[in-house]
């Protein structure tokens, strides 16, 4: 049984995979398997990754098209490592990468997951994370609430802590690791290892954070989901409601000057939900 199992969910994006690919067999911490998820691809991904990389640590599974989602809790079934890590097929990982998070992870047992910094590469051009996204260390749920911070690509988990989570939500066309990271870090805290492991590779087709406008009506689905979990402690809850009123106000402004008036209410209601609760458990909203 390896110790770690790498998951690389994939969909028409030959020339990225392969490098994709190519920066995981290359680890400096070789206890690995990697499964690739061909997730409806037609360019000949199984085929191509077959031939190109004949180590026998990397398995390619194909299925139907059903979304990344599926796809990375497709690949965590089809493996048996103690520890999962997930890379997206447009991202890439410095050699080092698991090597310096598993060392971070056995000097703190007690933390079941572990994520990196990162530097972006888009159109051609470095660049760093802004301000927004900036990582932290430890009970770190609040700091997840306004946007996602942890990338997928980034990420070492625990077997078991994934599957007690139930892995990503296939529901969510989009923002499903925000969805899972807010589970997450409402359970657990989590390692940050302050070294830019992973590239991150932005702005070309075929992204879902532009396949999918307005992400925050999936971020008010994620939160509905923490913030109305009867086991939420309540001022992990209030936090959550609080963010969920604000997201949802967003998604309904901009619903009604696109003329979608049912989608417009139902987000309002969501809203006015959150703010109910609010007050039932006796917190107000900053804003």
């Amino acid at each position: 049984m390896p110790r770690v199992s790498v998951v690389i969910p994939t969909r028409d994006r030959l020339g990225l995979v392969d490098e994709a690919v190519a920066s995981v067999l290359a680890q400096t911490f070789p206890d690995l398997e990697l499964v690739v998820v061909d997730d409806g691809s037609t360019d000949g991904t199984a085929e191509h990754l077959a031939r190109r990389f004949p180590d026998p640590r990397l398995r390619v599974v194909v299925q139907e098209n059903r979304g990344a989602s599926a796809a990375r809790n497709r690949g965590a079934a089809e493996t048996s490592g103690e520890w999962l890590a997930f890379l997206d097929s447009d991202d890439l990982w410095r050699p080092e990468k698991l090597e310096r998070q598993l060392a971070a992870l056995d000097a703190h047992p007690e933390v079941p997951a572990a994520y990196t910094e990162e530097v972006w590469y888009r159109r051609g051009r470095w660049a760093n994370p802004r301000k927004i996204h900036a990582k932290h260390s430890g009970w770190i749920f609040e700091r997840c609430l306004p946007l996602c911070i942890i990338s997928p690509s980034s990420v070492i988990l625990r077997r078991g802590v994934f599957e007690e989570l139930g892995g990503f939500d296939e529901s969510l066309p989009a923002c499903e690791d925000y969805d899972l990271w807010l589970r997450l870090t409402a359970s657990h805290p989590v390692l940050l290892v302050r070294e830019r492991l992973i590239v991150k590779r932005n702005g070309h087709p075929g992204q879902l954070s532009q396949a999918h406008f307005g992400l925050d009506r999936f971020r008010v689905r994620a939160l509905w989901k923490v913030a109305y979990d009867p086991e939420m402690p309540d001022d992990l809850r209030a936090k959550a409601l609080e963010t969920l009123a604000a997201k949802a106000r967003v998604v309904a402004q901009g619903a009604r000057k696109r003329g979608a008036r049912q989608r417009a209410e139902i987000f309002e209601h969501s809203r006015r939900e959150a703010l109910a609760w609010l007050g039932r458990i006796g917190s107000k909203p900053s804003s």
